[in-house]
């Protein structure tokens, strides 16, 4: 796979990708998370736009996963990274954050953070693997708690979530 920013014409395509790799929540009966709308095209455009939109684009050249970021507080956040089902496994999500990290490091960002659901296995726990450590309510920092209040709101503390931190 190769790592590389999204185009206008792939943002549709990431949606896709979004539908597929949350319909993998259903079979932890997470139904909500599931059928949940990925962001809006509008949305992906600005993080494209910022030039945080990246893609791991198969041998083909299409999109077989996404990440979208925004610095907040110093650090690089990973708002969303999705893999499509028929990428998983083969480490292209470990790609798409080393490469959000190089791109944090070159920004002069000091880490990287996330928010996730504490027990999906593919969420804390994989992230844990590669380093990211579960932040306590008293280490997180004002855009973090804002971030999520946000997820609180849309329904999103129905399951434990952590945000997660690795240093850069």
């Amino acid at each position: 796979m190769r790592i590389r920013p999204a185009t206008t014409a792939e943002l549709p395509a990431l949606q896709d990708i979004e539908r597929a790799a949350g319909a993998l929540f259903r079979d932890l009966g997470m139904p909500e998370i599931a059928d949940d709308e990925p962001p809006a095209l509008d949305v992906l455009e600005r993080y494209r736009g910022a030039g945080r939109c990246w893609v791991a684009a198969d041998e083909r050249d299409h999109p077989a996963a996404y990440l979208v970021a925004e610095p907040v507080d110093g650090a690089l956040h990973i708002e969303q990274v999705s893999v499509h089902p028929r990428a998983a496994r083969r480490g292209v999500g470990r790609q798409l954050l080393a490469y959000a990290a190089d791109r944090a490091r070159e920004e002069g960002l000091s880490a990287l953070t996330l928010t996730t659901f504490a027990e999906v296995p593919w969420n804390a726990p994989y992230y844990a693997r590669l380093g990211f450590c579960t932040l306590s309510e008293a280490d997180l920092t004002p855009g973090l708690r804002g971030i999520r209040a946000t997820e609180a709101e849309h329904g999103l503390d129905r399951r434990p979530r952590v945000c997660m931190r690795a240093p850069l």
